[in-house]
């Protein structure tokens, strides 16, 4: 006898499915019965507890007393004093007076080695700014500052009369300004000495010492009355033009 079955009937191809749904199903259950957590139900008896059994505890302020120590006594004096004779004597000076009355004859008393005062050392060589009388050039009259000022002068127009100006120009230099200076001495003598340039080129130089050598000769300055040396700075000042 055939069992008649109907196709939809049949689950074998479900099965798989089934089975996974019922593994992860028992799956679950396993994990929460794991994760459970039960706790004891505990309910205190309320009538037996006492408060007023529970012990108090007081908690005393305490200060901090800083204990301040009295200052130590004296030293006891001693009980007897005793007194030390010296022994040496010692003998009193006793300042006179030097003071005296008409009644007192006065000695005079000779002096006959007596020394010298060395005069002050005057230095020989005196800047021209602070030397007390300037040298005199030739002409110049008049108080200290008209012979000062008249000596400037007469210089000033000495050396642009003497200086080779177009030798600034030969030399090639470049265009503007430039300054020779020139230091020299009036010696006691009045002659012009040690003369010294410093400029640009030393052609310069030695036409500035050339024209400082033919200034005439003049009236030496003086310190303290005496003749001395007068050191002086002359700047000479050249202005090239470019054609």
């Amino acid at each position: 006898m055939l069992v008649n079955k109907s196709k939809k009937a049949r689950i074998e191809s479900y099965s798989k499915i089934f089975f996974q749904l019922g593994l992860v199903l028992a799956l679950l259950v396993v994990y929460l019965s794991i994760e459970w957590k039960s706790f004891d139900r505990y309910v205190s008896e309320l009538n037996m507890v006492d408060f007023q059994d529970e012990e108090t505890e007081d908690i005393p302020i305490t200060e901090r007393i800083i204990e301040i120590k009295p200052p130590p006594p004296p030293p006891p004096a001693p009980e007897k004093i005793q007194i030390v004779a010296d022994l040496e004597e010692i003998e009193e000076t006793v300042l006179e007076t030097t003071e005296t009355d008409e009644s007192e004859a006065v000695e005079i008393v000779e002096m006959e080695n007596i020394e010298e005062v060395e005069e002050e050392e005057i230095i020989e060589n005196i800047p021209f700014a602070i030397v007390e009388e300037v040298p005199v050039y030739p002409g110049c009259r008049g108080t200290k500052e008209q012979k000062r000022q008249c000596l400037q002068d007469k210089i000033r127009i000495h050396v642009n009369k003497t200086y080779n100006t177009e030798l600034a120009q030969e030399l090639g230099l470049t265009p503007g300004k430039k300054k020779v200076f020139v230091m020299f001495k009036i010696d006691k003598n009045g002659n012009v000495t040690n003369a010294r340039a410093r400029g640009p080129h030393k052609r310069l130089e030695k036409e500035a010492i050339r024209v400082v050598n033919l200034i005439p000769k003049m009236t030496p300055g003086k310190q303290r009355g005496r003749s001395v040396s007068v050191s002086y700075t002359l700047p000479i000042t050249l202005i090239i033009i470019q054609y």
